[in-house]
Protein backbone atom coordinates (compact mmCIF):
# COMPACT_ATOMS: atom_id res chain seq x y z
CA UNK A 1 0.00 0.00 0.00
CA UNK A 2 1.57 3.22 -1.26
CA UNK A 3 1.76 6.56 1.21
CA UNK A 4 1.60 10.54 0.83
CA UNK A 5 2.88 12.55 2.71
CA UNK A 6 0.72 16.19 4.30
CA UNK A 7 1.60 18.72 6.03
CA UNK A 8 0.40 18.87 9.38
CA UNK A 9 2.11 21.98 10.87
CA UNK A 10 5.18 23.97 10.13
CA UNK A 11 8.07 21.91 9.80
CA UNK A 12 6.66 18.58 10.67
CA UNK A 13 4.63 15.87 7.99
CA UNK A 14 2.40 12.91 8.62
CA UNK A 15 2.20 9.87 6.55
CA UNK A 16 -1.72 9.71 5.33
CA UNK A 17 -2.28 5.88 3.87
CA UNK A 18 -3.54 6.08 0.75
CA UNK A 19 -5.17 3.40 -1.68
CA UNK A 20 -3.26 1.35 -4.24
CA UNK A 21 -4.32 2.87 -7.59
CA UNK A 22 -6.08 0.28 -10.18
CA UNK A 23 -2.24 -0.49 -11.89
CA UNK A 24 -0.47 -1.16 -8.68
CA UNK A 25 -3.23 -3.60 -7.73
CA UNK A 26 -1.45 -6.78 -7.44
CA UNK A 27 -3.36 -10.44 -8.70
CA UNK A 28 -4.94 -12.17 -6.25
CA UNK A 29 -4.09 -15.15 -7.28
CA UNK A 30 -0.30 -15.24 -9.55
CA UNK A 31 0.46 -18.48 -10.74
CA UNK A 32 3.87 -19.91 -11.88
CA UNK A 33 6.22 -17.35 -13.90
CA UNK A 34 6.74 -19.75 -16.76
CA UNK A 35 3.05 -18.83 -17.49
CA UNK A 36 3.48 -15.44 -18.44
CA UNK A 37 6.30 -16.11 -21.33
CA UNK A 38 5.68 -14.71 -24.52
CA UNK A 39 5.01 -17.83 -26.22
CA UNK A 40 2.88 -19.58 -23.84
CA UNK A 41 -0.06 -19.23 -25.51
CA UNK A 42 1.24 -21.12 -28.51
CA UNK A 43 2.50 -23.96 -26.06
CA UNK A 44 -0.35 -24.45 -24.76
CA UNK A 45 -2.64 -24.51 -27.67
CA UNK A 46 -0.24 -27.35 -29.21
CA UNK A 47 0.23 -29.11 -26.07
CA UNK A 48 -3.51 -29.78 -25.15
CA UNK A 49 -4.08 -30.27 -28.86
CA UNK A 50 -1.79 -32.69 -29.35
CA UNK A 51 -2.80 -34.73 -26.17
CA UNK A 52 -6.07 -34.93 -27.10
CA UNK A 53 -5.27 -36.01 -30.31
CA UNK A 54 -3.29 -38.94 -28.72
CA UNK A 55 -5.69 -39.68 -26.50
CA UNK A 56 -8.25 -39.65 -29.13
CA UNK A 57 -6.25 -42.03 -31.26
CA UNK A 58 -5.37 -44.63 -28.89
CA UNK A 59 -9.13 -44.62 -27.90
CA UNK A 60 -10.15 -45.00 -31.50
CA UNK A 61 -8.28 -47.73 -32.56
CA UNK A 62 -9.70 -49.46 -28.72
CA UNK A 63 -13.45 -48.74 -29.44
CA UNK A 64 -13.48 -49.92 -33.58
CA UNK A 65 -11.46 -53.06 -32.77
CA UNK A 66 -14.62 -55.45 -32.28
CA UNK A 67 -16.80 -53.80 -34.15
CA UNK A 68 -14.46 -54.03 -37.03
CA UNK A 69 -13.52 -57.65 -36.02
CA UNK A 70 -17.15 -59.21 -36.57
CA UNK A 71 -17.40 -57.23 -39.29
CA UNK A 72 -14.71 -59.70 -41.16
CA UNK A 73 -12.62 -57.21 -41.04
CA UNK A 74 -8.99 -56.52 -40.13
CA UNK A 75 -8.91 -54.42 -36.27
CA UNK A 76 -6.16 -52.06 -36.73
CA UNK A 77 -8.33 -50.80 -39.97
CA UNK A 78 -10.33 -48.28 -38.30
CA UNK A 79 -7.75 -47.21 -36.34
CA UNK A 80 -4.93 -46.22 -39.03
CA UNK A 81 -8.04 -44.84 -41.23
CA UNK A 82 -8.37 -42.18 -38.37
CA UNK A 83 -4.12 -42.28 -38.68
CA UNK A 84 -3.90 -41.05 -41.86
CA UNK A 85 -7.11 -38.24 -41.26
CA UNK A 86 -5.07 -37.12 -38.53
CA UNK A 87 -1.68 -37.02 -40.55
CA UNK A 88 -3.61 -34.98 -43.39
CA UNK A 89 -5.41 -32.95 -40.09
CA UNK A 90 -1.42 -31.90 -39.18
CA UNK A 91 -0.98 -30.54 -42.78
CA UNK A 92 -3.96 -28.80 -42.82
CA UNK A 93 -2.69 -27.20 -38.73
CA UNK A 94 0.67 -26.31 -41.13
CA UNK A 95 -1.27 -24.42 -43.40
CA UNK A 96 -3.17 -22.52 -41.28
CA UNK A 97 -0.31 -21.38 -39.47
CA UNK A 98 1.23 -19.49 -42.55
CA UNK A 99 -2.25 -18.38 -43.29
CA UNK A 100 -2.35 -14.06 -43.11
CA UNK A 101 -5.14 -12.59 -41.15
CA UNK A 102 -5.80 -10.30 -43.97
CA UNK A 103 -6.12 -12.98 -46.41
CA UNK A 104 -8.87 -15.03 -43.76
CA UNK A 105 -10.55 -11.30 -43.94
CA UNK A 106 -10.67 -11.07 -47.27
CA UNK A 107 -11.92 -14.25 -48.17
CA UNK A 108 -14.53 -14.92 -45.86
CA UNK A 109 -17.96 -13.08 -47.30
CA UNK A 110 -16.99 -15.09 -50.22
CA UNK A 111 -16.51 -18.36 -48.32
CA UNK A 112 -19.64 -17.19 -46.58
CA UNK A 113 -21.55 -17.42 -50.26
CA UNK A 114 -19.85 -20.71 -51.12
CA UNK A 115 -20.91 -22.49 -47.70
CA UNK A 116 -24.68 -20.96 -48.26
CA UNK A 117 -24.44 -22.83 -51.95
CA UNK A 118 -23.32 -26.31 -50.33
CA UNK A 119 -25.89 -26.02 -47.68
CA UNK A 120 -28.62 -25.90 -50.37
CA UNK A 121 -26.78 -28.32 -52.85
CA UNK A 122 -26.95 -30.71 -49.84
CA UNK A 123 -30.67 -30.87 -49.90
CA UNK A 124 -30.91 -32.30 -53.68
CA UNK A 125 -31.87 -35.57 -53.52
CA UNK A 126 -29.23 -37.00 -56.00
CA UNK A 127 -26.06 -34.58 -54.91
CA UNK A 128 -26.71 -35.26 -50.72
CA UNK A 129 -26.03 -37.89 -49.45
CA UNK A 130 -28.55 -39.26 -46.55
CA UNK A 131 -27.73 -41.23 -43.43
CA UNK A 132 -29.77 -42.19 -40.49
CA UNK A 133 -32.46 -39.79 -41.91
CA UNK A 134 -30.51 -36.88 -42.25
CA UNK A 135 -29.49 -35.17 -45.58
CA UNK A 136 -26.43 -33.86 -44.37
CA UNK A 137 -23.17 -34.96 -46.75
CA UNK A 138 -21.34 -34.96 -50.21
CA UNK A 139 -19.51 -38.56 -50.96
CA UNK A 140 -16.70 -37.44 -52.39
CA UNK A 141 -15.95 -40.72 -52.91
CA UNK A 142 -12.87 -41.50 -50.52
CA UNK A 143 -15.00 -39.87 -47.39
CA UNK A 144 -18.31 -37.78 -46.63
CA UNK A 145 -18.07 -34.12 -46.53
CA UNK A 146 -20.30 -32.13 -43.84
CA UNK A 147 -20.91 -28.76 -44.90
CA UNK A 148 -21.95 -27.37 -41.63
CA UNK A 149 -18.80 -28.42 -40.33
CA UNK A 150 -17.13 -25.91 -42.64
CA UNK A 151 -20.10 -23.14 -42.30
CA UNK A 152 -19.33 -22.79 -38.22
CA UNK A 153 -15.66 -21.99 -39.06
CA UNK A 154 -16.92 -19.70 -41.97
CA UNK A 155 -19.85 -17.95 -39.90
CA UNK A 156 -17.17 -17.61 -37.29
CA UNK A 157 -14.23 -15.75 -39.35
CA UNK A 158 -17.11 -13.83 -41.43
CA UNK A 159 -18.48 -12.69 -37.80
CA UNK A 160 -15.48 -11.53 -36.39
CA UNK A 161 -14.59 -9.63 -40.12
CA UNK A 162 -18.08 -7.38 -39.79
CA UNK A 163 -17.55 -6.73 -36.01
CA UNK A 164 -14.33 -5.51 -36.48
CA UNK A 165 -14.74 -3.46 -39.02
CA UNK A 166 -17.76 -1.85 -37.37
CA UNK A 167 -15.99 -1.67 -34.18
CA UNK A 168 -15.73 2.30 -34.42
CA UNK A 169 -19.20 3.11 -34.34
CA UNK A 170 -20.53 -0.72 -32.83
CA UNK A 171 -24.41 -0.87 -31.17
CA UNK A 172 -26.42 -2.68 -30.45
CA UNK A 173 -28.41 -2.50 -33.66
CA UNK A 174 -25.25 -2.93 -35.94
CA UNK A 175 -24.32 -5.52 -33.66
CA UNK A 176 -26.97 -7.71 -33.93
CA UNK A 177 -27.94 -6.84 -37.95
CA UNK A 178 -25.11 -8.48 -39.94
CA UNK A 179 -24.78 -11.43 -37.96
CA UNK A 180 -28.24 -12.45 -36.44
CA UNK A 181 -29.71 -12.60 -39.97
CA UNK A 182 -26.90 -14.47 -41.47
CA UNK A 183 -27.32 -17.08 -38.09
CA UNK A 184 -31.19 -17.26 -39.12
CA UNK A 185 -30.49 -18.09 -42.58
CA UNK A 186 -28.00 -20.93 -41.66
CA UNK A 187 -30.03 -22.12 -39.27
CA UNK A 188 -32.99 -22.83 -41.41
CA UNK A 189 -31.01 -24.59 -43.72
CA UNK A 190 -29.66 -26.97 -41.06
CA UNK A 191 -32.41 -27.33 -40.20
CA UNK A 192 -34.10 -28.31 -43.32
CA UNK A 193 -31.87 -31.39 -43.57
CA UNK A 194 -32.26 -32.28 -40.35
CA UNK A 195 -29.40 -31.52 -37.89
CA UNK A 196 -30.01 -30.18 -34.55
CA UNK A 197 -27.07 -30.77 -33.05
CA UNK A 198 -25.19 -28.33 -35.97
CA UNK A 199 -27.66 -25.58 -35.16
CA UNK A 200 -26.87 -25.26 -31.58
CA UNK A 201 -23.02 -25.75 -32.38
CA UNK A 202 -23.40 -22.69 -34.78
CA UNK A 203 -25.28 -21.12 -32.00
CA UNK A 204 -22.45 -21.36 -29.86
CA UNK A 205 -20.22 -19.31 -32.23
CA UNK A 206 -23.15 -16.73 -32.53
CA UNK A 207 -22.73 -16.61 -28.71
CA UNK A 208 -18.86 -16.63 -28.61
CA UNK A 209 -19.28 -13.65 -31.51
CA UNK A 210 -21.63 -11.38 -29.12
CA UNK A 211 -20.02 -11.75 -26.21
CA UNK A 212 -16.99 -10.64 -27.40
CA UNK A 213 -18.37 -7.94 -29.51
CA UNK A 214 -19.56 -6.22 -26.39
CA UNK A 215 -23.12 -7.86 -26.05
CA UNK A 216 -24.87 -6.51 -22.74
CA UNK A 217 -25.91 -9.22 -20.89
CA UNK A 218 -29.34 -8.71 -20.68
CA UNK A 219 -29.82 -9.24 -24.24
CA UNK A 220 -28.50 -13.07 -23.86
CA UNK A 221 -31.61 -13.56 -21.79
CA UNK A 222 -33.59 -12.43 -24.60
CA UNK A 223 -31.59 -14.89 -26.66
CA UNK A 224 -32.62 -17.91 -24.29
CA UNK A 225 -36.00 -17.13 -23.74
CA UNK A 226 -36.63 -17.21 -27.96
CA UNK A 227 -34.66 -20.22 -27.91
CA UNK A 228 -37.04 -22.10 -25.74
CA UNK A 229 -39.83 -21.19 -27.60
CA UNK A 230 -37.72 -21.96 -30.60
CA UNK A 231 -36.99 -25.56 -29.33
CA UNK A 232 -40.45 -25.72 -28.42
CA UNK A 233 -41.44 -25.31 -31.96
CA UNK A 234 -39.20 -27.47 -33.03
CA UNK A 235 -39.97 -30.75 -30.36
CA UNK A 236 -43.52 -29.82 -31.62
CA UNK A 237 -43.18 -30.21 -34.88
CA UNK A 238 -41.12 -33.13 -34.70
CA UNK A 239 -42.04 -35.86 -31.80
CA UNK A 240 -38.53 -37.64 -32.48
CA UNK A 241 -37.45 -34.74 -30.54
CA UNK A 242 -39.93 -35.06 -28.15
CA UNK A 243 -38.93 -39.08 -27.39
CA UNK A 244 -35.18 -37.61 -26.94
CA UNK A 245 -35.98 -34.74 -24.26
CA UNK A 246 -38.12 -37.40 -22.19
CA UNK A 247 -35.71 -39.84 -22.86
CA UNK A 248 -32.88 -37.87 -21.37
CA UNK A 249 -35.22 -37.14 -18.19
CA UNK A 250 -36.10 -40.09 -17.41
CA UNK A 251 -34.13 -42.83 -19.72
CA UNK A 252 -35.03 -45.77 -17.77
CA UNK A 253 -38.74 -45.21 -18.59
CA UNK A 254 -37.68 -46.73 -22.22
CA UNK A 255 -34.62 -48.83 -21.64
CA UNK A 256 -35.39 -50.19 -25.03
CA UNK A 257 -35.27 -47.44 -27.60
CA UNK A 258 -35.24 -43.85 -26.33
CA UNK A 259 -33.11 -44.30 -23.26
CA UNK A 260 -30.59 -47.07 -24.54
CA UNK A 261 -27.83 -45.06 -25.33
CA UNK A 262 -27.77 -43.18 -22.10
CA UNK A 263 -28.55 -45.88 -19.94
CA UNK A 264 -25.63 -48.17 -21.55
CA UNK A 265 -23.63 -44.90 -21.12
CA UNK A 266 -24.16 -44.92 -17.68
CA UNK A 267 -23.27 -48.30 -16.82
CA UNK A 268 -20.30 -47.54 -18.63
CA UNK A 269 -18.65 -44.93 -16.70
CA UNK A 270 -20.17 -47.30 -13.72
CA UNK A 271 -18.13 -50.11 -14.86
CA UNK A 272 -14.59 -47.68 -14.88
CA UNK A 273 -14.77 -46.71 -11.45
CA UNK A 274 -11.67 -44.49 -10.69
CA UNK A 275 -8.82 -46.36 -11.93
CA UNK A 276 -10.97 -48.03 -15.07
CA UNK A 277 -11.16 -51.64 -16.09
CA UNK A 278 -7.67 -51.16 -18.51
CA UNK A 279 -7.11 -50.17 -21.95
CA UNK A 280 -8.89 -52.41 -24.38
CA UNK A 281 -10.78 -54.14 -22.03
CA UNK A 282 -14.24 -52.56 -22.23
CA UNK A 283 -17.02 -54.71 -22.54
CA UNK A 284 -19.51 -52.01 -23.93
CA UNK A 285 -18.14 -51.74 -27.51
CA UNK A 286 -18.92 -55.55 -28.07
CA UNK A 287 -22.09 -54.16 -29.97
CA UNK A 288 -23.66 -53.30 -26.77
CA UNK A 289 -22.97 -49.05 -27.15
CA UNK A 290 -23.90 -47.97 -30.45
CA UNK A 291 -21.49 -45.45 -32.06
CA UNK A 292 -18.89 -46.00 -29.62
CA UNK A 293 -15.81 -44.72 -31.25
CA UNK A 294 -17.80 -41.08 -32.32
CA UNK A 295 -20.57 -40.41 -30.34
CA UNK A 296 -20.13 -42.34 -27.05
CA UNK A 297 -16.39 -42.50 -27.02
CA UNK A 298 -16.08 -40.64 -23.98
CA UNK A 299 -18.46 -43.51 -22.16
CA UNK A 300 -15.62 -45.91 -23.25
CA UNK A 301 -12.71 -43.33 -21.95
CA UNK A 302 -14.47 -43.80 -18.62
CA UNK A 303 -14.92 -47.47 -18.69
CA UNK A 304 -11.41 -48.01 -19.50
CA UNK A 305 -9.14 -45.40 -17.83
CA UNK A 306 -11.82 -44.33 -15.36
CA UNK A 307 -12.56 -40.93 -13.58
CA UNK A 308 -9.25 -40.34 -13.76
CA UNK A 309 -9.17 -40.80 -17.32
CA UNK A 310 -11.87 -38.47 -17.70
CA UNK A 311 -10.56 -36.18 -15.41
CA UNK A 312 -7.42 -35.82 -17.82
CA UNK A 313 -9.70 -35.23 -20.72
CA UNK A 314 -11.85 -32.25 -18.88
CA UNK A 315 -8.60 -30.96 -17.85
CA UNK A 316 -7.16 -30.73 -21.44
CA UNK A 317 -10.11 -29.05 -22.72
CA UNK A 318 -9.72 -26.64 -19.86
CA UNK A 319 -6.34 -25.49 -20.60
CA UNK A 320 -7.52 -25.01 -24.20
CA UNK A 321 -10.13 -23.03 -23.39
CA UNK A 322 -7.52 -21.02 -21.08
CA UNK A 323 -5.55 -20.61 -24.09
CA UNK A 324 -8.26 -19.42 -26.55
CA UNK A 325 -9.02 -16.93 -23.82
CA UNK A 326 -5.41 -16.00 -23.50
CA UNK A 327 -4.90 -15.32 -26.92
CA UNK A 328 -8.05 -13.08 -27.12
CA UNK A 329 -6.33 -10.53 -23.95
CA UNK A 330 -3.31 -10.63 -25.33
CA UNK A 331 -3.75 -9.70 -28.83
CA UNK A 332 -3.76 -6.74 -30.29
CA UNK A 333 -5.67 -7.39 -33.94
CA UNK A 334 -9.50 -6.90 -33.19
CA UNK A 335 -10.36 -9.57 -35.53
CA UNK A 336 -7.99 -11.49 -33.74
CA UNK A 337 -9.56 -11.21 -30.44
CA UNK A 338 -13.65 -11.72 -31.92
CA UNK A 339 -12.27 -14.90 -33.60
CA UNK A 340 -10.58 -16.03 -30.69
CA UNK A 341 -13.45 -16.42 -28.71
CA UNK A 342 -15.94 -17.36 -31.27
CA UNK A 343 -13.76 -20.43 -32.16
CA UNK A 344 -12.75 -21.72 -28.43
CA UNK A 345 -16.43 -20.41 -27.17
CA UNK A 346 -17.53 -23.31 -29.96
CA UNK A 347 -15.17 -25.78 -29.55
CA UNK A 348 -15.12 -26.02 -25.70
CA UNK A 349 -18.95 -25.67 -25.69
CA UNK A 350 -19.10 -29.00 -28.19
CA UNK A 351 -17.37 -31.14 -25.98
CA UNK A 352 -18.95 -29.80 -23.22
CA UNK A 353 -22.31 -30.90 -24.83
CA UNK A 354 -20.41 -34.59 -25.73
CA UNK A 355 -19.69 -34.91 -22.72
CA UNK A 356 -23.08 -33.55 -20.68
CA UNK A 357 -25.30 -36.32 -22.38
CA UNK A 358 -22.64 -39.19 -21.99
CA UNK A 359 -23.00 -38.25 -18.06
CA UNK A 360 -26.86 -37.76 -18.19
CA UNK A 361 -27.04 -33.92 -17.71
CA UNK A 362 -28.43 -33.12 -21.31
CA UNK A 363 -30.10 -34.36 -23.96
CA UNK A 364 -28.49 -36.50 -26.92
CA UNK A 365 -28.01 -34.16 -29.57
CA UNK A 366 -25.37 -36.28 -31.34
CA UNK A 367 -22.56 -33.60 -31.74
CA UNK A 368 -18.90 -35.33 -31.22
CA UNK A 369 -16.45 -34.78 -29.24
CA UNK A 370 -13.74 -32.48 -30.94
CA UNK A 371 -10.10 -33.78 -31.66
CA UNK A 372 -11.10 -37.85 -29.84
CA UNK A 373 -13.90 -39.11 -32.11
CA UNK A 374 -13.49 -40.92 -34.79
CA UNK A 375 -14.64 -39.23 -38.30
CA UNK A 376 -12.22 -38.07 -40.93
CA UNK A 377 -13.44 -34.50 -42.39
CA UNK A 378 -14.15 -33.64 -38.86
CA UNK A 379 -10.99 -34.37 -37.44
CA UNK A 380 -9.14 -31.91 -40.48
CA UNK A 381 -11.29 -29.40 -39.86
CA UNK A 382 -10.77 -29.05 -35.95
CA UNK A 383 -6.89 -29.67 -36.47
CA UNK A 384 -6.77 -26.31 -39.07
CA UNK A 385 -8.85 -24.93 -36.38
CA UNK A 386 -6.04 -25.17 -34.07
CA UNK A 387 -3.21 -24.15 -36.03
CA UNK A 388 -5.58 -20.89 -36.59
CA UNK A 389 -5.25 -20.36 -32.85
CA UNK A 390 -1.83 -21.49 -33.09
CA UNK A 391 -1.35 -18.73 -35.54
CA UNK A 392 -3.54 -15.58 -33.56
CA UNK A 393 -1.07 -16.74 -30.20
CA UNK A 394 2.00 -16.40 -32.63
CA UNK A 395 0.96 -12.99 -33.72
CA UNK A 396 0.75 -11.48 -29.86
CA UNK A 397 3.18 -8.51 -30.07
CA UNK A 398 5.55 -9.92 -27.48
CA UNK A 399 5.44 -13.20 -29.35
CA UNK A 400 6.82 -11.78 -32.24
CA UNK A 401 9.25 -9.88 -30.31
CA UNK A 402 10.39 -12.96 -28.82
CA UNK A 403 10.44 -14.87 -31.84
CA UNK A 404 12.75 -12.08 -33.77
CA UNK A 405 15.18 -11.87 -31.10
CA UNK A 406 16.40 -15.67 -30.68
CA UNK A 407 17.49 -18.31 -33.77
CA UNK A 408 15.60 -20.13 -35.72
CA UNK A 409 16.18 -23.21 -37.74
CA UNK A 410 15.62 -23.53 -41.03
CA UNK A 411 12.46 -25.97 -40.21
CA UNK A 412 11.15 -23.58 -38.09
CA UNK A 413 11.30 -20.81 -40.66
CA UNK A 414 9.49 -22.86 -43.30
CA UNK A 415 6.71 -24.21 -41.22
CA UNK A 416 6.48 -21.54 -38.10
CA UNK A 417 7.41 -18.04 -40.09
CA UNK A 418 7.24 -15.17 -37.54
CA UNK A 419 4.22 -12.67 -38.54
CA UNK A 420 5.11 -9.20 -40.54
CA UNK A 421 2.69 -7.26 -37.96
CA UNK A 422 0.60 -7.81 -34.55
CA UNK A 423 -2.46 -5.72 -36.44
CA UNK A 424 -2.63 -7.19 -40.04
CA UNK A 425 -4.55 -4.52 -41.93
CA UNK A 426 -7.01 -5.76 -45.01
CA UNK A 427 -5.59 -4.32 -48.59
CA UNK A 428 -9.00 -2.09 -49.71
CA UNK A 429 -9.42 -3.05 -53.38
CA UNK A 430 -7.85 -0.65 -55.70
CA UNK A 431 -10.25 1.14 -57.66
CA UNK A 432 -9.50 2.47 -61.13
CA UNK A 433 -8.75 5.72 -59.73
CA UNK A 434 -6.68 5.34 -57.53
CA UNK A 435 -4.00 3.73 -60.40
CA UNK A 436 -0.90 6.14 -61.39
CA UNK A 437 -0.93 6.92 -64.76
CA UNK A 438 1.45 5.60 -67.28
CA UNK A 439 1.76 8.55 -69.43
CA UNK A 440 5.44 10.31 -68.99
CA UNK A 441 4.69 13.53 -67.11
CA UNK A 442 7.56 16.08 -68.57
CA UNK A 443 7.92 16.46 -72.18
CA UNK A 444 9.36 18.32 -74.64
CA UNK A 445 10.10 22.01 -72.56
CA UNK A 446 6.71 22.28 -70.38
CA UNK A 447 4.27 20.62 -68.38
CA UNK A 448 0.72 20.63 -67.95
CA UNK A 449 -0.60 20.03 -64.44
CA UNK A 450 -4.70 19.35 -64.84
CA UNK A 451 -6.73 19.30 -62.25
CA UNK A 452 -10.89 19.96 -61.68
CA UNK A 453 -12.24 23.27 -61.56
CA UNK A 454 -12.62 24.46 -57.71
CA UNK A 455 -10.70 21.43 -55.97
CA UNK A 456 -8.12 22.73 -53.67
CA UNK A 457 -4.87 22.82 -53.50
CA UNK A 458 -1.76 22.66 -51.09
CA UNK A 459 1.64 22.84 -51.72
CA UNK A 460 3.35 19.75 -51.78
CA UNK A 461 6.85 19.57 -49.62
CA UNK A 462 8.63 16.96 -51.87
CA UNK A 463 6.93 17.75 -55.21
CA UNK A 464 9.40 20.64 -56.09
CA UNK A 465 6.73 23.01 -55.41
CA UNK A 466 3.38 21.62 -57.75
CA UNK A 467 0.25 21.69 -55.74
CA UNK A 468 -1.61 18.26 -54.56
CA UNK A 469 -4.59 17.66 -54.29
CA UNK A 470 -5.76 17.18 -50.39
CA UNK A 471 -6.11 13.91 -49.50
CA UNK A 472 -9.38 11.95 -48.98
CA UNK A 473 -11.32 11.79 -45.51
CA UNK A 474 -11.27 7.65 -44.47
CA UNK A 475 -14.44 5.87 -44.41
CA UNK A 476 -15.25 4.40 -41.18
CA UNK A 477 -13.81 1.00 -40.46
CA UNK A 478 -11.59 1.04 -42.80
CA UNK A 479 -8.12 2.08 -43.08
CA UNK A 480 -5.87 5.53 -43.99
CA UNK A 481 -6.18 6.25 -47.72
CA UNK A 482 -3.03 5.44 -49.86
CA UNK A 483 -1.62 7.97 -50.61
CA UNK A 484 -1.31 8.20 -54.52
CA UNK A 485 0.82 10.28 -56.34
CA UNK A 486 -1.12 13.39 -58.23
CA UNK A 487 -1.78 12.28 -61.99
CA UNK A 488 0.55 13.49 -64.35
CA UNK A 489 3.10 14.48 -61.81
CA UNK A 490 6.57 12.46 -62.02
CA UNK A 491 7.54 10.42 -59.42
CA UNK A 492 10.74 12.33 -59.18
CA UNK A 493 10.20 15.55 -59.85
CA UNK A 494 12.37 18.17 -62.03
CA UNK A 495 14.19 21.01 -59.37
CA UNK A 496 13.82 22.86 -62.47
CA UNK A 497 10.12 23.39 -63.04
CA UNK A 498 8.12 25.97 -61.81
CA UNK A 499 4.77 26.79 -62.13
CA UNK A 500 3.39 29.64 -63.41
CA UNK A 501 0.03 31.14 -63.87
CA UNK A 502 -1.43 32.30 -67.04
CA UNK A 503 -4.44 33.51 -66.18
CA UNK A 504 -5.77 35.75 -63.12
CA UNK A 505 -7.83 34.18 -60.74
CA UNK A 506 -11.46 35.28 -61.94
CA UNK A 507 -10.87 33.76 -65.51
CA UNK A 508 -9.02 30.35 -63.55
CA UNK A 509 -10.18 27.15 -65.37
CA UNK A 510 -8.24 24.80 -63.07
CA UNK A 511 -5.15 24.38 -65.48
CA UNK A 512 -2.00 25.74 -64.30
CA UNK A 513 0.98 26.20 -67.05
CA UNK A 514 4.91 25.16 -65.88
CA UNK A 515 7.97 26.08 -67.66
CA UNK A 516 11.07 25.22 -67.31
CA UNK A 517 13.35 27.14 -65.15
CA UNK A 518 17.11 27.05 -64.82
CA UNK A 519 18.44 25.70 -61.12
CA UNK A 520 19.41 28.05 -58.18
CA UNK A 521 23.08 28.77 -59.11
CA UNK A 522 23.28 28.49 -62.51
CA UNK A 523 24.53 31.93 -64.67
CA UNK A 524 22.00 32.35 -67.28
CA UNK A 525 22.89 32.82 -70.48
CA UNK A 526 22.83 36.06 -72.94
CA UNK A 527 22.08 36.81 -76.05
CA UNK A 528 24.63 35.85 -78.79
CA UNK A 529 26.34 32.96 -76.42
CA UNK A 530 28.37 35.36 -74.03
CA UNK A 531 27.65 34.68 -70.26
Amino acid sequence: MTTSTRPRTAGAERRVPTPPTRHERTPRFRGPVWLDGPMTSAHLVFGAAGLLLTIGLVMVFSASSIEAALADEPVWAPGVQQLIWAALGVGAMLVALRLPVGFLRRWSPIALIVVVLMLLLVLVPFIGVKLNGARQWFNLGFANLQPSEVGKLVFALWGAHVLALRERYLTTTSLLVPVLPVFGVLSLLLIAEPDFGAVVSLGLVLVGLLWAGGMPLRWFAWFMAAGAVLLGALVFFAPYRMARITSFLDPFADPTDGGFQAIRGMYALATGGLWGVGLGNSAMKWNLLPHAESDYIFAIIGEELGFLGCLVVVTLYGVLCYAGFRIARRSADRFVQLASVAITVWLVGQAAMNMGYVVGLLPVTGVQLPLISAGGTSLVLTLFIVGLLARFARSEPAAIEAQRGRERGRLARIFLPVPASAVDPVRPRRRPEDRPSARPAVGGGRTVVRGRPGQPRRPGPDTGGVREPLPRKAAPGKGAPRQMPARGLPAEPDPRVVPVRTRRPGEDTGRAVARRQPAPGTPRRRPGGQR
